[in-house]
């Protein structure tokens, strides 16, 4: 397990007494985790502090059980890559729903808010990114270079903070900043594909 991610082994240690139960597939752990993540995007569309509390709790577990799903695939040789695409769907269907969620709860109820706005907007960057991240895997590209890693902390396990910031009352800095995180993210995602069809116009026309 050197060179894995923290969160990372410790799902592995948790699920390994699920290696042994038949009845229990990752697909199953996956789909638990896109309900729990879209039980939270529903708390923090409350717009109060005790029901945001809860939903970042949530959201935090929802991400932590992401992992557990691949570690078990691992555990019991059941990886495929039709579980590899379903956990990257359910990943971007529960990034989705955070924004959604937040930008709905830090609104004032108009889908003119510009909490409304931004969160659909990266909610929508964040689908995006999912169909591109699935575009780059299916190119082969390697899984782990996808998100860069230090001393067993990956640049997604930022998500983890949630929780106390919004005990802190920072999640509408944390909302906006983390909203704009991802736009850019998915705009650098997509500017390879915009440069490939620029190319390609260019060649059109001298031909």
């Amino acid at each position: 397990m050197i060179g894995l991610p923290w969160d990372q082994r410790l799902a592995r240690w948790l699920v390994r007494p699920l290696a042994g139960v038949r009845a229990v597939h990752p697909n199953h752990i996956t789909t638990a985790s896109l309900l729990l993540a879209l039980g939270a995007g529903l708390l923090f569309a409350r717009g109060d502090m005790a029901a945001a509390l809860w939903g970042a709790a949530l959201f935090a577990l929802a991400r932590f059980v992401d992992h557990a799903d691949g570690e078990l695939a691992r555990l019991t040789g059941q990886s495929s890559r039709l579980g590899y695409y379903y956990d990257f769907v359910v990943g971007g269907l529960s990034t989705a729903a955070l924004f959604l969620g937040l930008g709905v709860g830090l609104g004032t109820g108009s889908v003119r808010d510009w909490p409304v706005v931004l969160g659909v907007v990266a909610a929508g960057c964040a689908l995006i990114g999912t169909g591109l991240g699935i575009a780059v895997e299916a190119a082969s590209r390697p899984p782990d270079a996808l998100y860069p890693s230090w001393g067993g902390f990956e640049l997604e396990d930022g998500i983890y903070l949630i929780v106390p910031l919004t005990w802190l009352g920072w999640l509408q800095p944390f909302f906006v900043l983390s909203s704009i995180g991802q736009v850019v993210f998915c705009l650098v995602r997509l500017q390879p594909f915009f440069v490939l069809s620029s190319i390609g116009q260019v060649v059109f026309c001298l031909v």
